[in-house]
């Protein structure tokens, strides 16, 4: 009785916090899920019909209640406690809530707020988020607080700090390295973000990092690498590598720094992703013995690799990318308006970008694919990163796109919705609790009303286009329920708030997305 009591207060005080909406529902003492088909996040094959009953936030059982085209066994159903609440989700899909590890919670310069970026996330199951570097820590970790406590719709925060960001000095010794990187850990912080630094400083860093038992991220910018590619920070304990930089640089064996035309500067943004499209071809070829040895060794330092394949992606085909059909409604003036053809933006090099940029960048996924697509099949972690607000690639949109892109390298669906969950919920040191729909595991999950592994595009916000047998043309999918922390979030209203924002926003400017700033 007096569990059942406190399920009931808790219900009512996180009901409060949260602030009882259109958009939410929850949390109750008791949730049970009804007759879904259930895809684990485990590599397991889907089971059905399942009814899954949570308390207090937590996965208390997983009742198999039947038989595909039988009549589910009423007794054999977990029965409704006083205050609970029933979800029937017979025919739908449940798999553990979307982690992505690497997104940024907007921008100034996007002009994106978090508010706008966290139901775009949610809005498509993604209930976890890892942010590699963002505004400061402390912006970072107030945004954390709050969405752990469900006092804001957000998903989950791991806050990883930038590497020397906030610092008062430059990080110019070992010593001083070591210094910020205990300050980082003492503020609160999940990991450190870094950008690739002088050897001696990265190796202090990841070494008092490592020793203080926090986890870590890097982009190996090309400023450093040619001294500290992917096998030094392995070895050096970074726990995983963002992108593909770095790891091309691991594979060379005739050079020592990629082709560099004598006229490259760094600071112009087309020269950078140029030459960038240029670099796996200058690696050693795939399943060489110096492409085996590399690959053995990361994964014998069980390291993870977390590819945004989705964020380069308008290199190869800047025309699909500017036309994706979410801009028009889902995409914020001002964030349309960075993506532009800049001098100065980051990530918006396309001053001249054309058919000899976008063939040699399809040559480089091709091979950058085949290594991602061999380390999983060697037993390697792969997980699930978006890096949206560059580039033309929109929160939660550009996350459902990265999955397709790991279908095209190759992985089976149920290999990438385990890069999803699992993965990322083990790289993050988090499986115990999420990553999988498990009992004792936190109640984060993502309903669907089609099989997502059938056709992924169901889990846009826009859905997938399909002939009915009455040849009409419909739209399906869409997320239906985004469930965290046993709060119930209706992800198609979400999304629906989004879109006011935008057409509001747009309606102040009088505002067309379609082609702005571009004269004929």
């Amino acid at each position: 009785m007096k569990s059942r009591i406190l399920l009931i207060v808790t219900y009512f005080v996180c009901s409060i916090a949260l602030g009882q909406s259109a958009m939410s529902e929850g949390p109750f003492p008791q949730l049970i899920i009804r007759g879904v088909t259930l895809i684990n996040g485990n590599g397991a094959p889907p089971i059905s019909p399942v009814d899954i009953v949570v308390e207090n936030n937590v996965i208390k059982k997983i009742q198999v209640v039947g038989y595909p085209g039988v009549a589910i066994n009423e007794d054999r159903r977990p029965k409704l406690v006083p205050g609970g609440k029933e979800l029937n989700c017979e025919g739908m899909y449940l798999l553990p809530g979307f982690i992505d590890m690497h997104g940024h919670i907007g921008g100034n310069s996007q002009g994106a707020d978090p508010d706008y970026v966290f139901k775009l996330w949610m809005g498509h199951g993604i209930t976890t988020v890892r942010e590699p570097s963002g505004r400061g820590i402390d912006y970072a970790l107030e945004l954390k607080r709050k969405s752990a406590k469900n006092e804001i719709i957000a998903p989950r925060i791991f806050t990883y700090t930038g590497f020397g960001q906030g610092s008062k000095e430059e990080i110019s010794t070992p010593e001083i390295a070591r210094n910020w990187v205990r300050n980082n850990a003492q503020k609160g912080a999940d990991g450190i973000k870094f950008f690739g630094a002088p050897p001696e400083i990265m190796s202090a860093a990841l070494d008092e990092n490592k020793k203080l038992g926090l986890r870590s991220a890097c982009h190996h910018a090309q400023l450093d690498v040619a001294r500290w590619n992917v096998l030094h920070s392995a070895r050096a304990g970074l726990t995983s590598m963002e992108h593909w930089y770095g790891l091309p640089e691991a594979l060379f064996e005739d050079k020592t720094v990629q082709h560099y035309p004598l006229d490259y500067n760094y600071n112009n943004e087309q020269h950078r992703f140029e030459e960038a499209g240029r670099l796996w071809e200058q690696a050693a070829p795939p399943y060489s013995d110096h492409w085996n040895n590399v690959m053995n060794e990361l994964i014998a330092l069980d390291f993870t690799i977390d590819p945004t394949f989705n964020i380069y992606e308008a290199s190869r085909d800047l025309q699909r990318a500017r036309r994706a059909e979410w801009h028009e409604e889902y995409t914020l003036p001002s964030l349309w308006e960075f993506y532009q053809p800049s001098k100065i933006s980051h990530g918006s090099y396309w001053h001249y970008w054309g058919t000899e940029q976008e063939v040699a960048w399809k040559k480089n996924y091709s091979l950058w694919m085949t290594f991602i697509n061999e380390y999983k099949n060697r037993g390697g972690r792969v997980t699930t990163g978006s890096d949206s607000g560059f580039i033309f690639q929109l929160y939660g949109f550009a996350y459902i796109r990265e999955l397709e892109l790991l279908r095209e390298a190759g992985f089976h669906p149920l290999e990438i919705i385990r890069s999803a969950t699992l993965n990322g919920a083990e790289a993050l040191g988090m499986s115990d609790k999420i990553g999988t729909v498990a009992v004792g595991k936190l109640a984060d999950f993502v309903v669907v009303a089609e099989n997502p592994l059938e056709n992924l595009k169901v889990l846009y916000g826009t859905g997938a286009i399909k002939l009915t047998e009455n040849n009409e043309v419909v739209r399906v999918g869409g997320v239906r329920y985004t469930i965290k922390d046993g709060i119930i979030y209706d992800a198609k209203a979400l999304l629906q708030d989004v879109k006011k924002i935008v057409s509001e926003k747009k309606q102040e400017e009088n505002y067309k997305i379609l082609q702005p700033g571009i004269k004929e």
